[in-house]
């Protein structure tokens, strides 16, 4: 069983450590993580550069690029067979609802997904970080479960945990994404050289977070798990965009 590893918040942050303690035993761990923080880095690859991986003294290897690189440089170039399993985080902070369109974390694990391998991605829905080991435990529970019983086909599963004790939590929902309201305005601010700078606002609150979503499951204590697909095709609209060319 080999299992290959990374994140979106670089390979020195503690989730990433939680879940590589949390999988040992279970197979061969590969890490390959980005060199820095990418948060929000979304499905982007580098292509205006080359990429360097290079090895840290913890064994994880890192990328100067983005999540999406690592994984493609691992599964593309680096590895000499393919791995069983991606699990990628575990972030820091909620991955729900609209969150995954702009997800570093969700894209690492989307890519593995696109290479055809068995993908996870594991977030903590707190920026405060007191139960990395809860994530990382269910986390081990999933490849556990895969091992035991393989999901047929490629599968992309996004999966968020609430910031408890494991005991604490109330079970596992598998949910749909919720959504949304629109994010708050960008903070305009004045650096010291006299320019005016801007931050991207925060994520709007809840909108679509009823009974079935991700959002609810994690309000009331639940493990979200979200099987996702990547076709952005609009159904729905083929017949509508046809009439409209015609």
């Amino acid at each position: 069983m080999r299992i290959l590893l990374s994140n979106d918040d670089g390979y020195f942050a503690p989730g990433l450590a939680a879940l590589h303690e949390a999988l040992r035993g279970l197979g061969e761990i590969v890490v390959v993580a980005p060199e820095q923080n990418r948060s929000g880095a979304s499905n982007s690859l580098t292509l205006d550069r080359p990429l360097m991986l290079k090895k840290a003294g913890n064994g994880f290897y890192f990328v100067n690029g983005t999540p999406t690189d690592c994984v493609h440089l691992a599964v593309t170039g680096m590895l000499d067979s393919l791995p069983d399993i991606i699990v990628s985080g575990v972030n820091s902070g909620a991955n729900m609802g609209d969150d995954t369109i702009y997800s570093g974390t969700v894209a690492a694990a989307t890519e593995g997904y696109l290479l055809g391998i068995p993908s996870i991605a594991v977030s903590l829905t707190s920026f405060d970080g007191l139960n990395f080991a809860t994530a990382g435990r269910v986390a081990r529970e999933l490849v556990e479960r895969h091992i035991r019983n393989p999901v047929s086909g490629p599968v992309l599963l996004n999966v968020n945990v609430p910031d408890l004790p494991y005991d604490a939590l109330r079970g596992i929902e598998v949910t749909r994404l919720g959504r949304r309201h629109k994010a708050e305005p960008v903070v305009q601010m004045t650096s010291p050289r006299r320019e005016t700078v801007y931050w991207i606002g925060a994520a709007g609150a809840a909108a679509d977070a009823g009974p079935g979503t991700d959002f609810h499951a994690v309000e009331q204590g639940m493990v979200s798990v979200t099987p996702l697909q990547i076709d952005l095709t609009h159904t729905s609209q083929l017949a509508t965009i046809r009439q409209w060319m015609a």
